[in-house]
């Protein structure tokens, strides 16, 4: 599914996009292709109409005894939507087992919303940073997640946001769900755990949809980045 809307967003293929993504949402997912070549490689469902679609496929195409409305037919389709998602339901268990603690960076709020559903679902333990928290929420997130006894396992932050002048050597992974256009942001982003007072290896993960504008966009990122050590 993911991979055939990428295709009809590339091609610039009305019809095939209006028959995934509903009639009415065809010809709006055509107006900035780069970013909603972006979306598609995080989730199909941040594109309109998606979600609605691939609902009542399952609907209609369910076997006798079956309810695709349950929740966990719900949240599997949500899950096996998006690559990534599929990586990261592998990833997550693994990590919470070894006794890690993680941060997820995405450039996207609804990509923050799609996990906050996902993490719910899971039974993972988070706190969020985006624009939208401020102040003293934003310090009081933070301190709940870095307090010894917290049982929180994943900090998701936007880039923007959380991307400077916040201290979380809790955690020792760091995950970059999608990279911005300016490196720079993902190594202050990446900061978050290479902080003083940081007493564990830290390793990133970075998600990247193999042969994509993605893919692409991360390359000419890399090379900003070398041209600027170089300098």
């Amino acid at each position: 599914e993911q991979k055939r809307l990428y295709r009809a967003v590339y091609e610039k293929n009305v019809s095939q996009i209006a028959k995934l993504a509903g009639a009415r949402n065809g010809e709006g997912q055509l107006k900035n292709i780069a970013m909603q070549l972006r979306k598609c490689c995080n989730h199909p469902f941040l594109i309109n109409g998606i979600e609605e679609t691939t609902t009542a496929a399952a609907v209609e195409n369910a076997k006798e005894g079956e309810d695709p409305m349950s929740t966990d037919a719900v949240y599997g389709r949500l899950i096996a939507a998006s690559g990534k998602l599929v990586l990261l339901d592998k990833l997550l268990p693994k990590l919470r087992s070894d006794g890690h603690r993680v941060l997820i960076f995405s450039q996207f709020v609804m990509v923050l919303d799609i996990l906050n559903d996902y993490f719910m679902y899971r039974g993972f333990n988070f706190e969020r940073i985006d624009g939208a928290v401020h102040g003293k929420e934003r310090q009081l997130a933070i301190d709940r997640f870095c307090a010894p006894d917290s049982n929180a396992f994943i900090f998701m932050l936007s880039t923007r946001a959380g991307g400077v002048g916040i201290n979380l050597t809790a955690a020792d992974r760091v995950i970059i769900f999608d990279s911005d256009w300016n490196p720079q942001n993902d190594v202050q982003a990446m900061a978050r755990c290479h902080r003083i007072g940081q007493k564990k290896q830290v390793t990133v993960f970075r998600l990247i949809t193999t042969k994509t504008y993605e893919a692409q966009m991360f390359e000419r990122a890399s090379l900003k980045l070398g041209l600027d050590q170089a300098v």
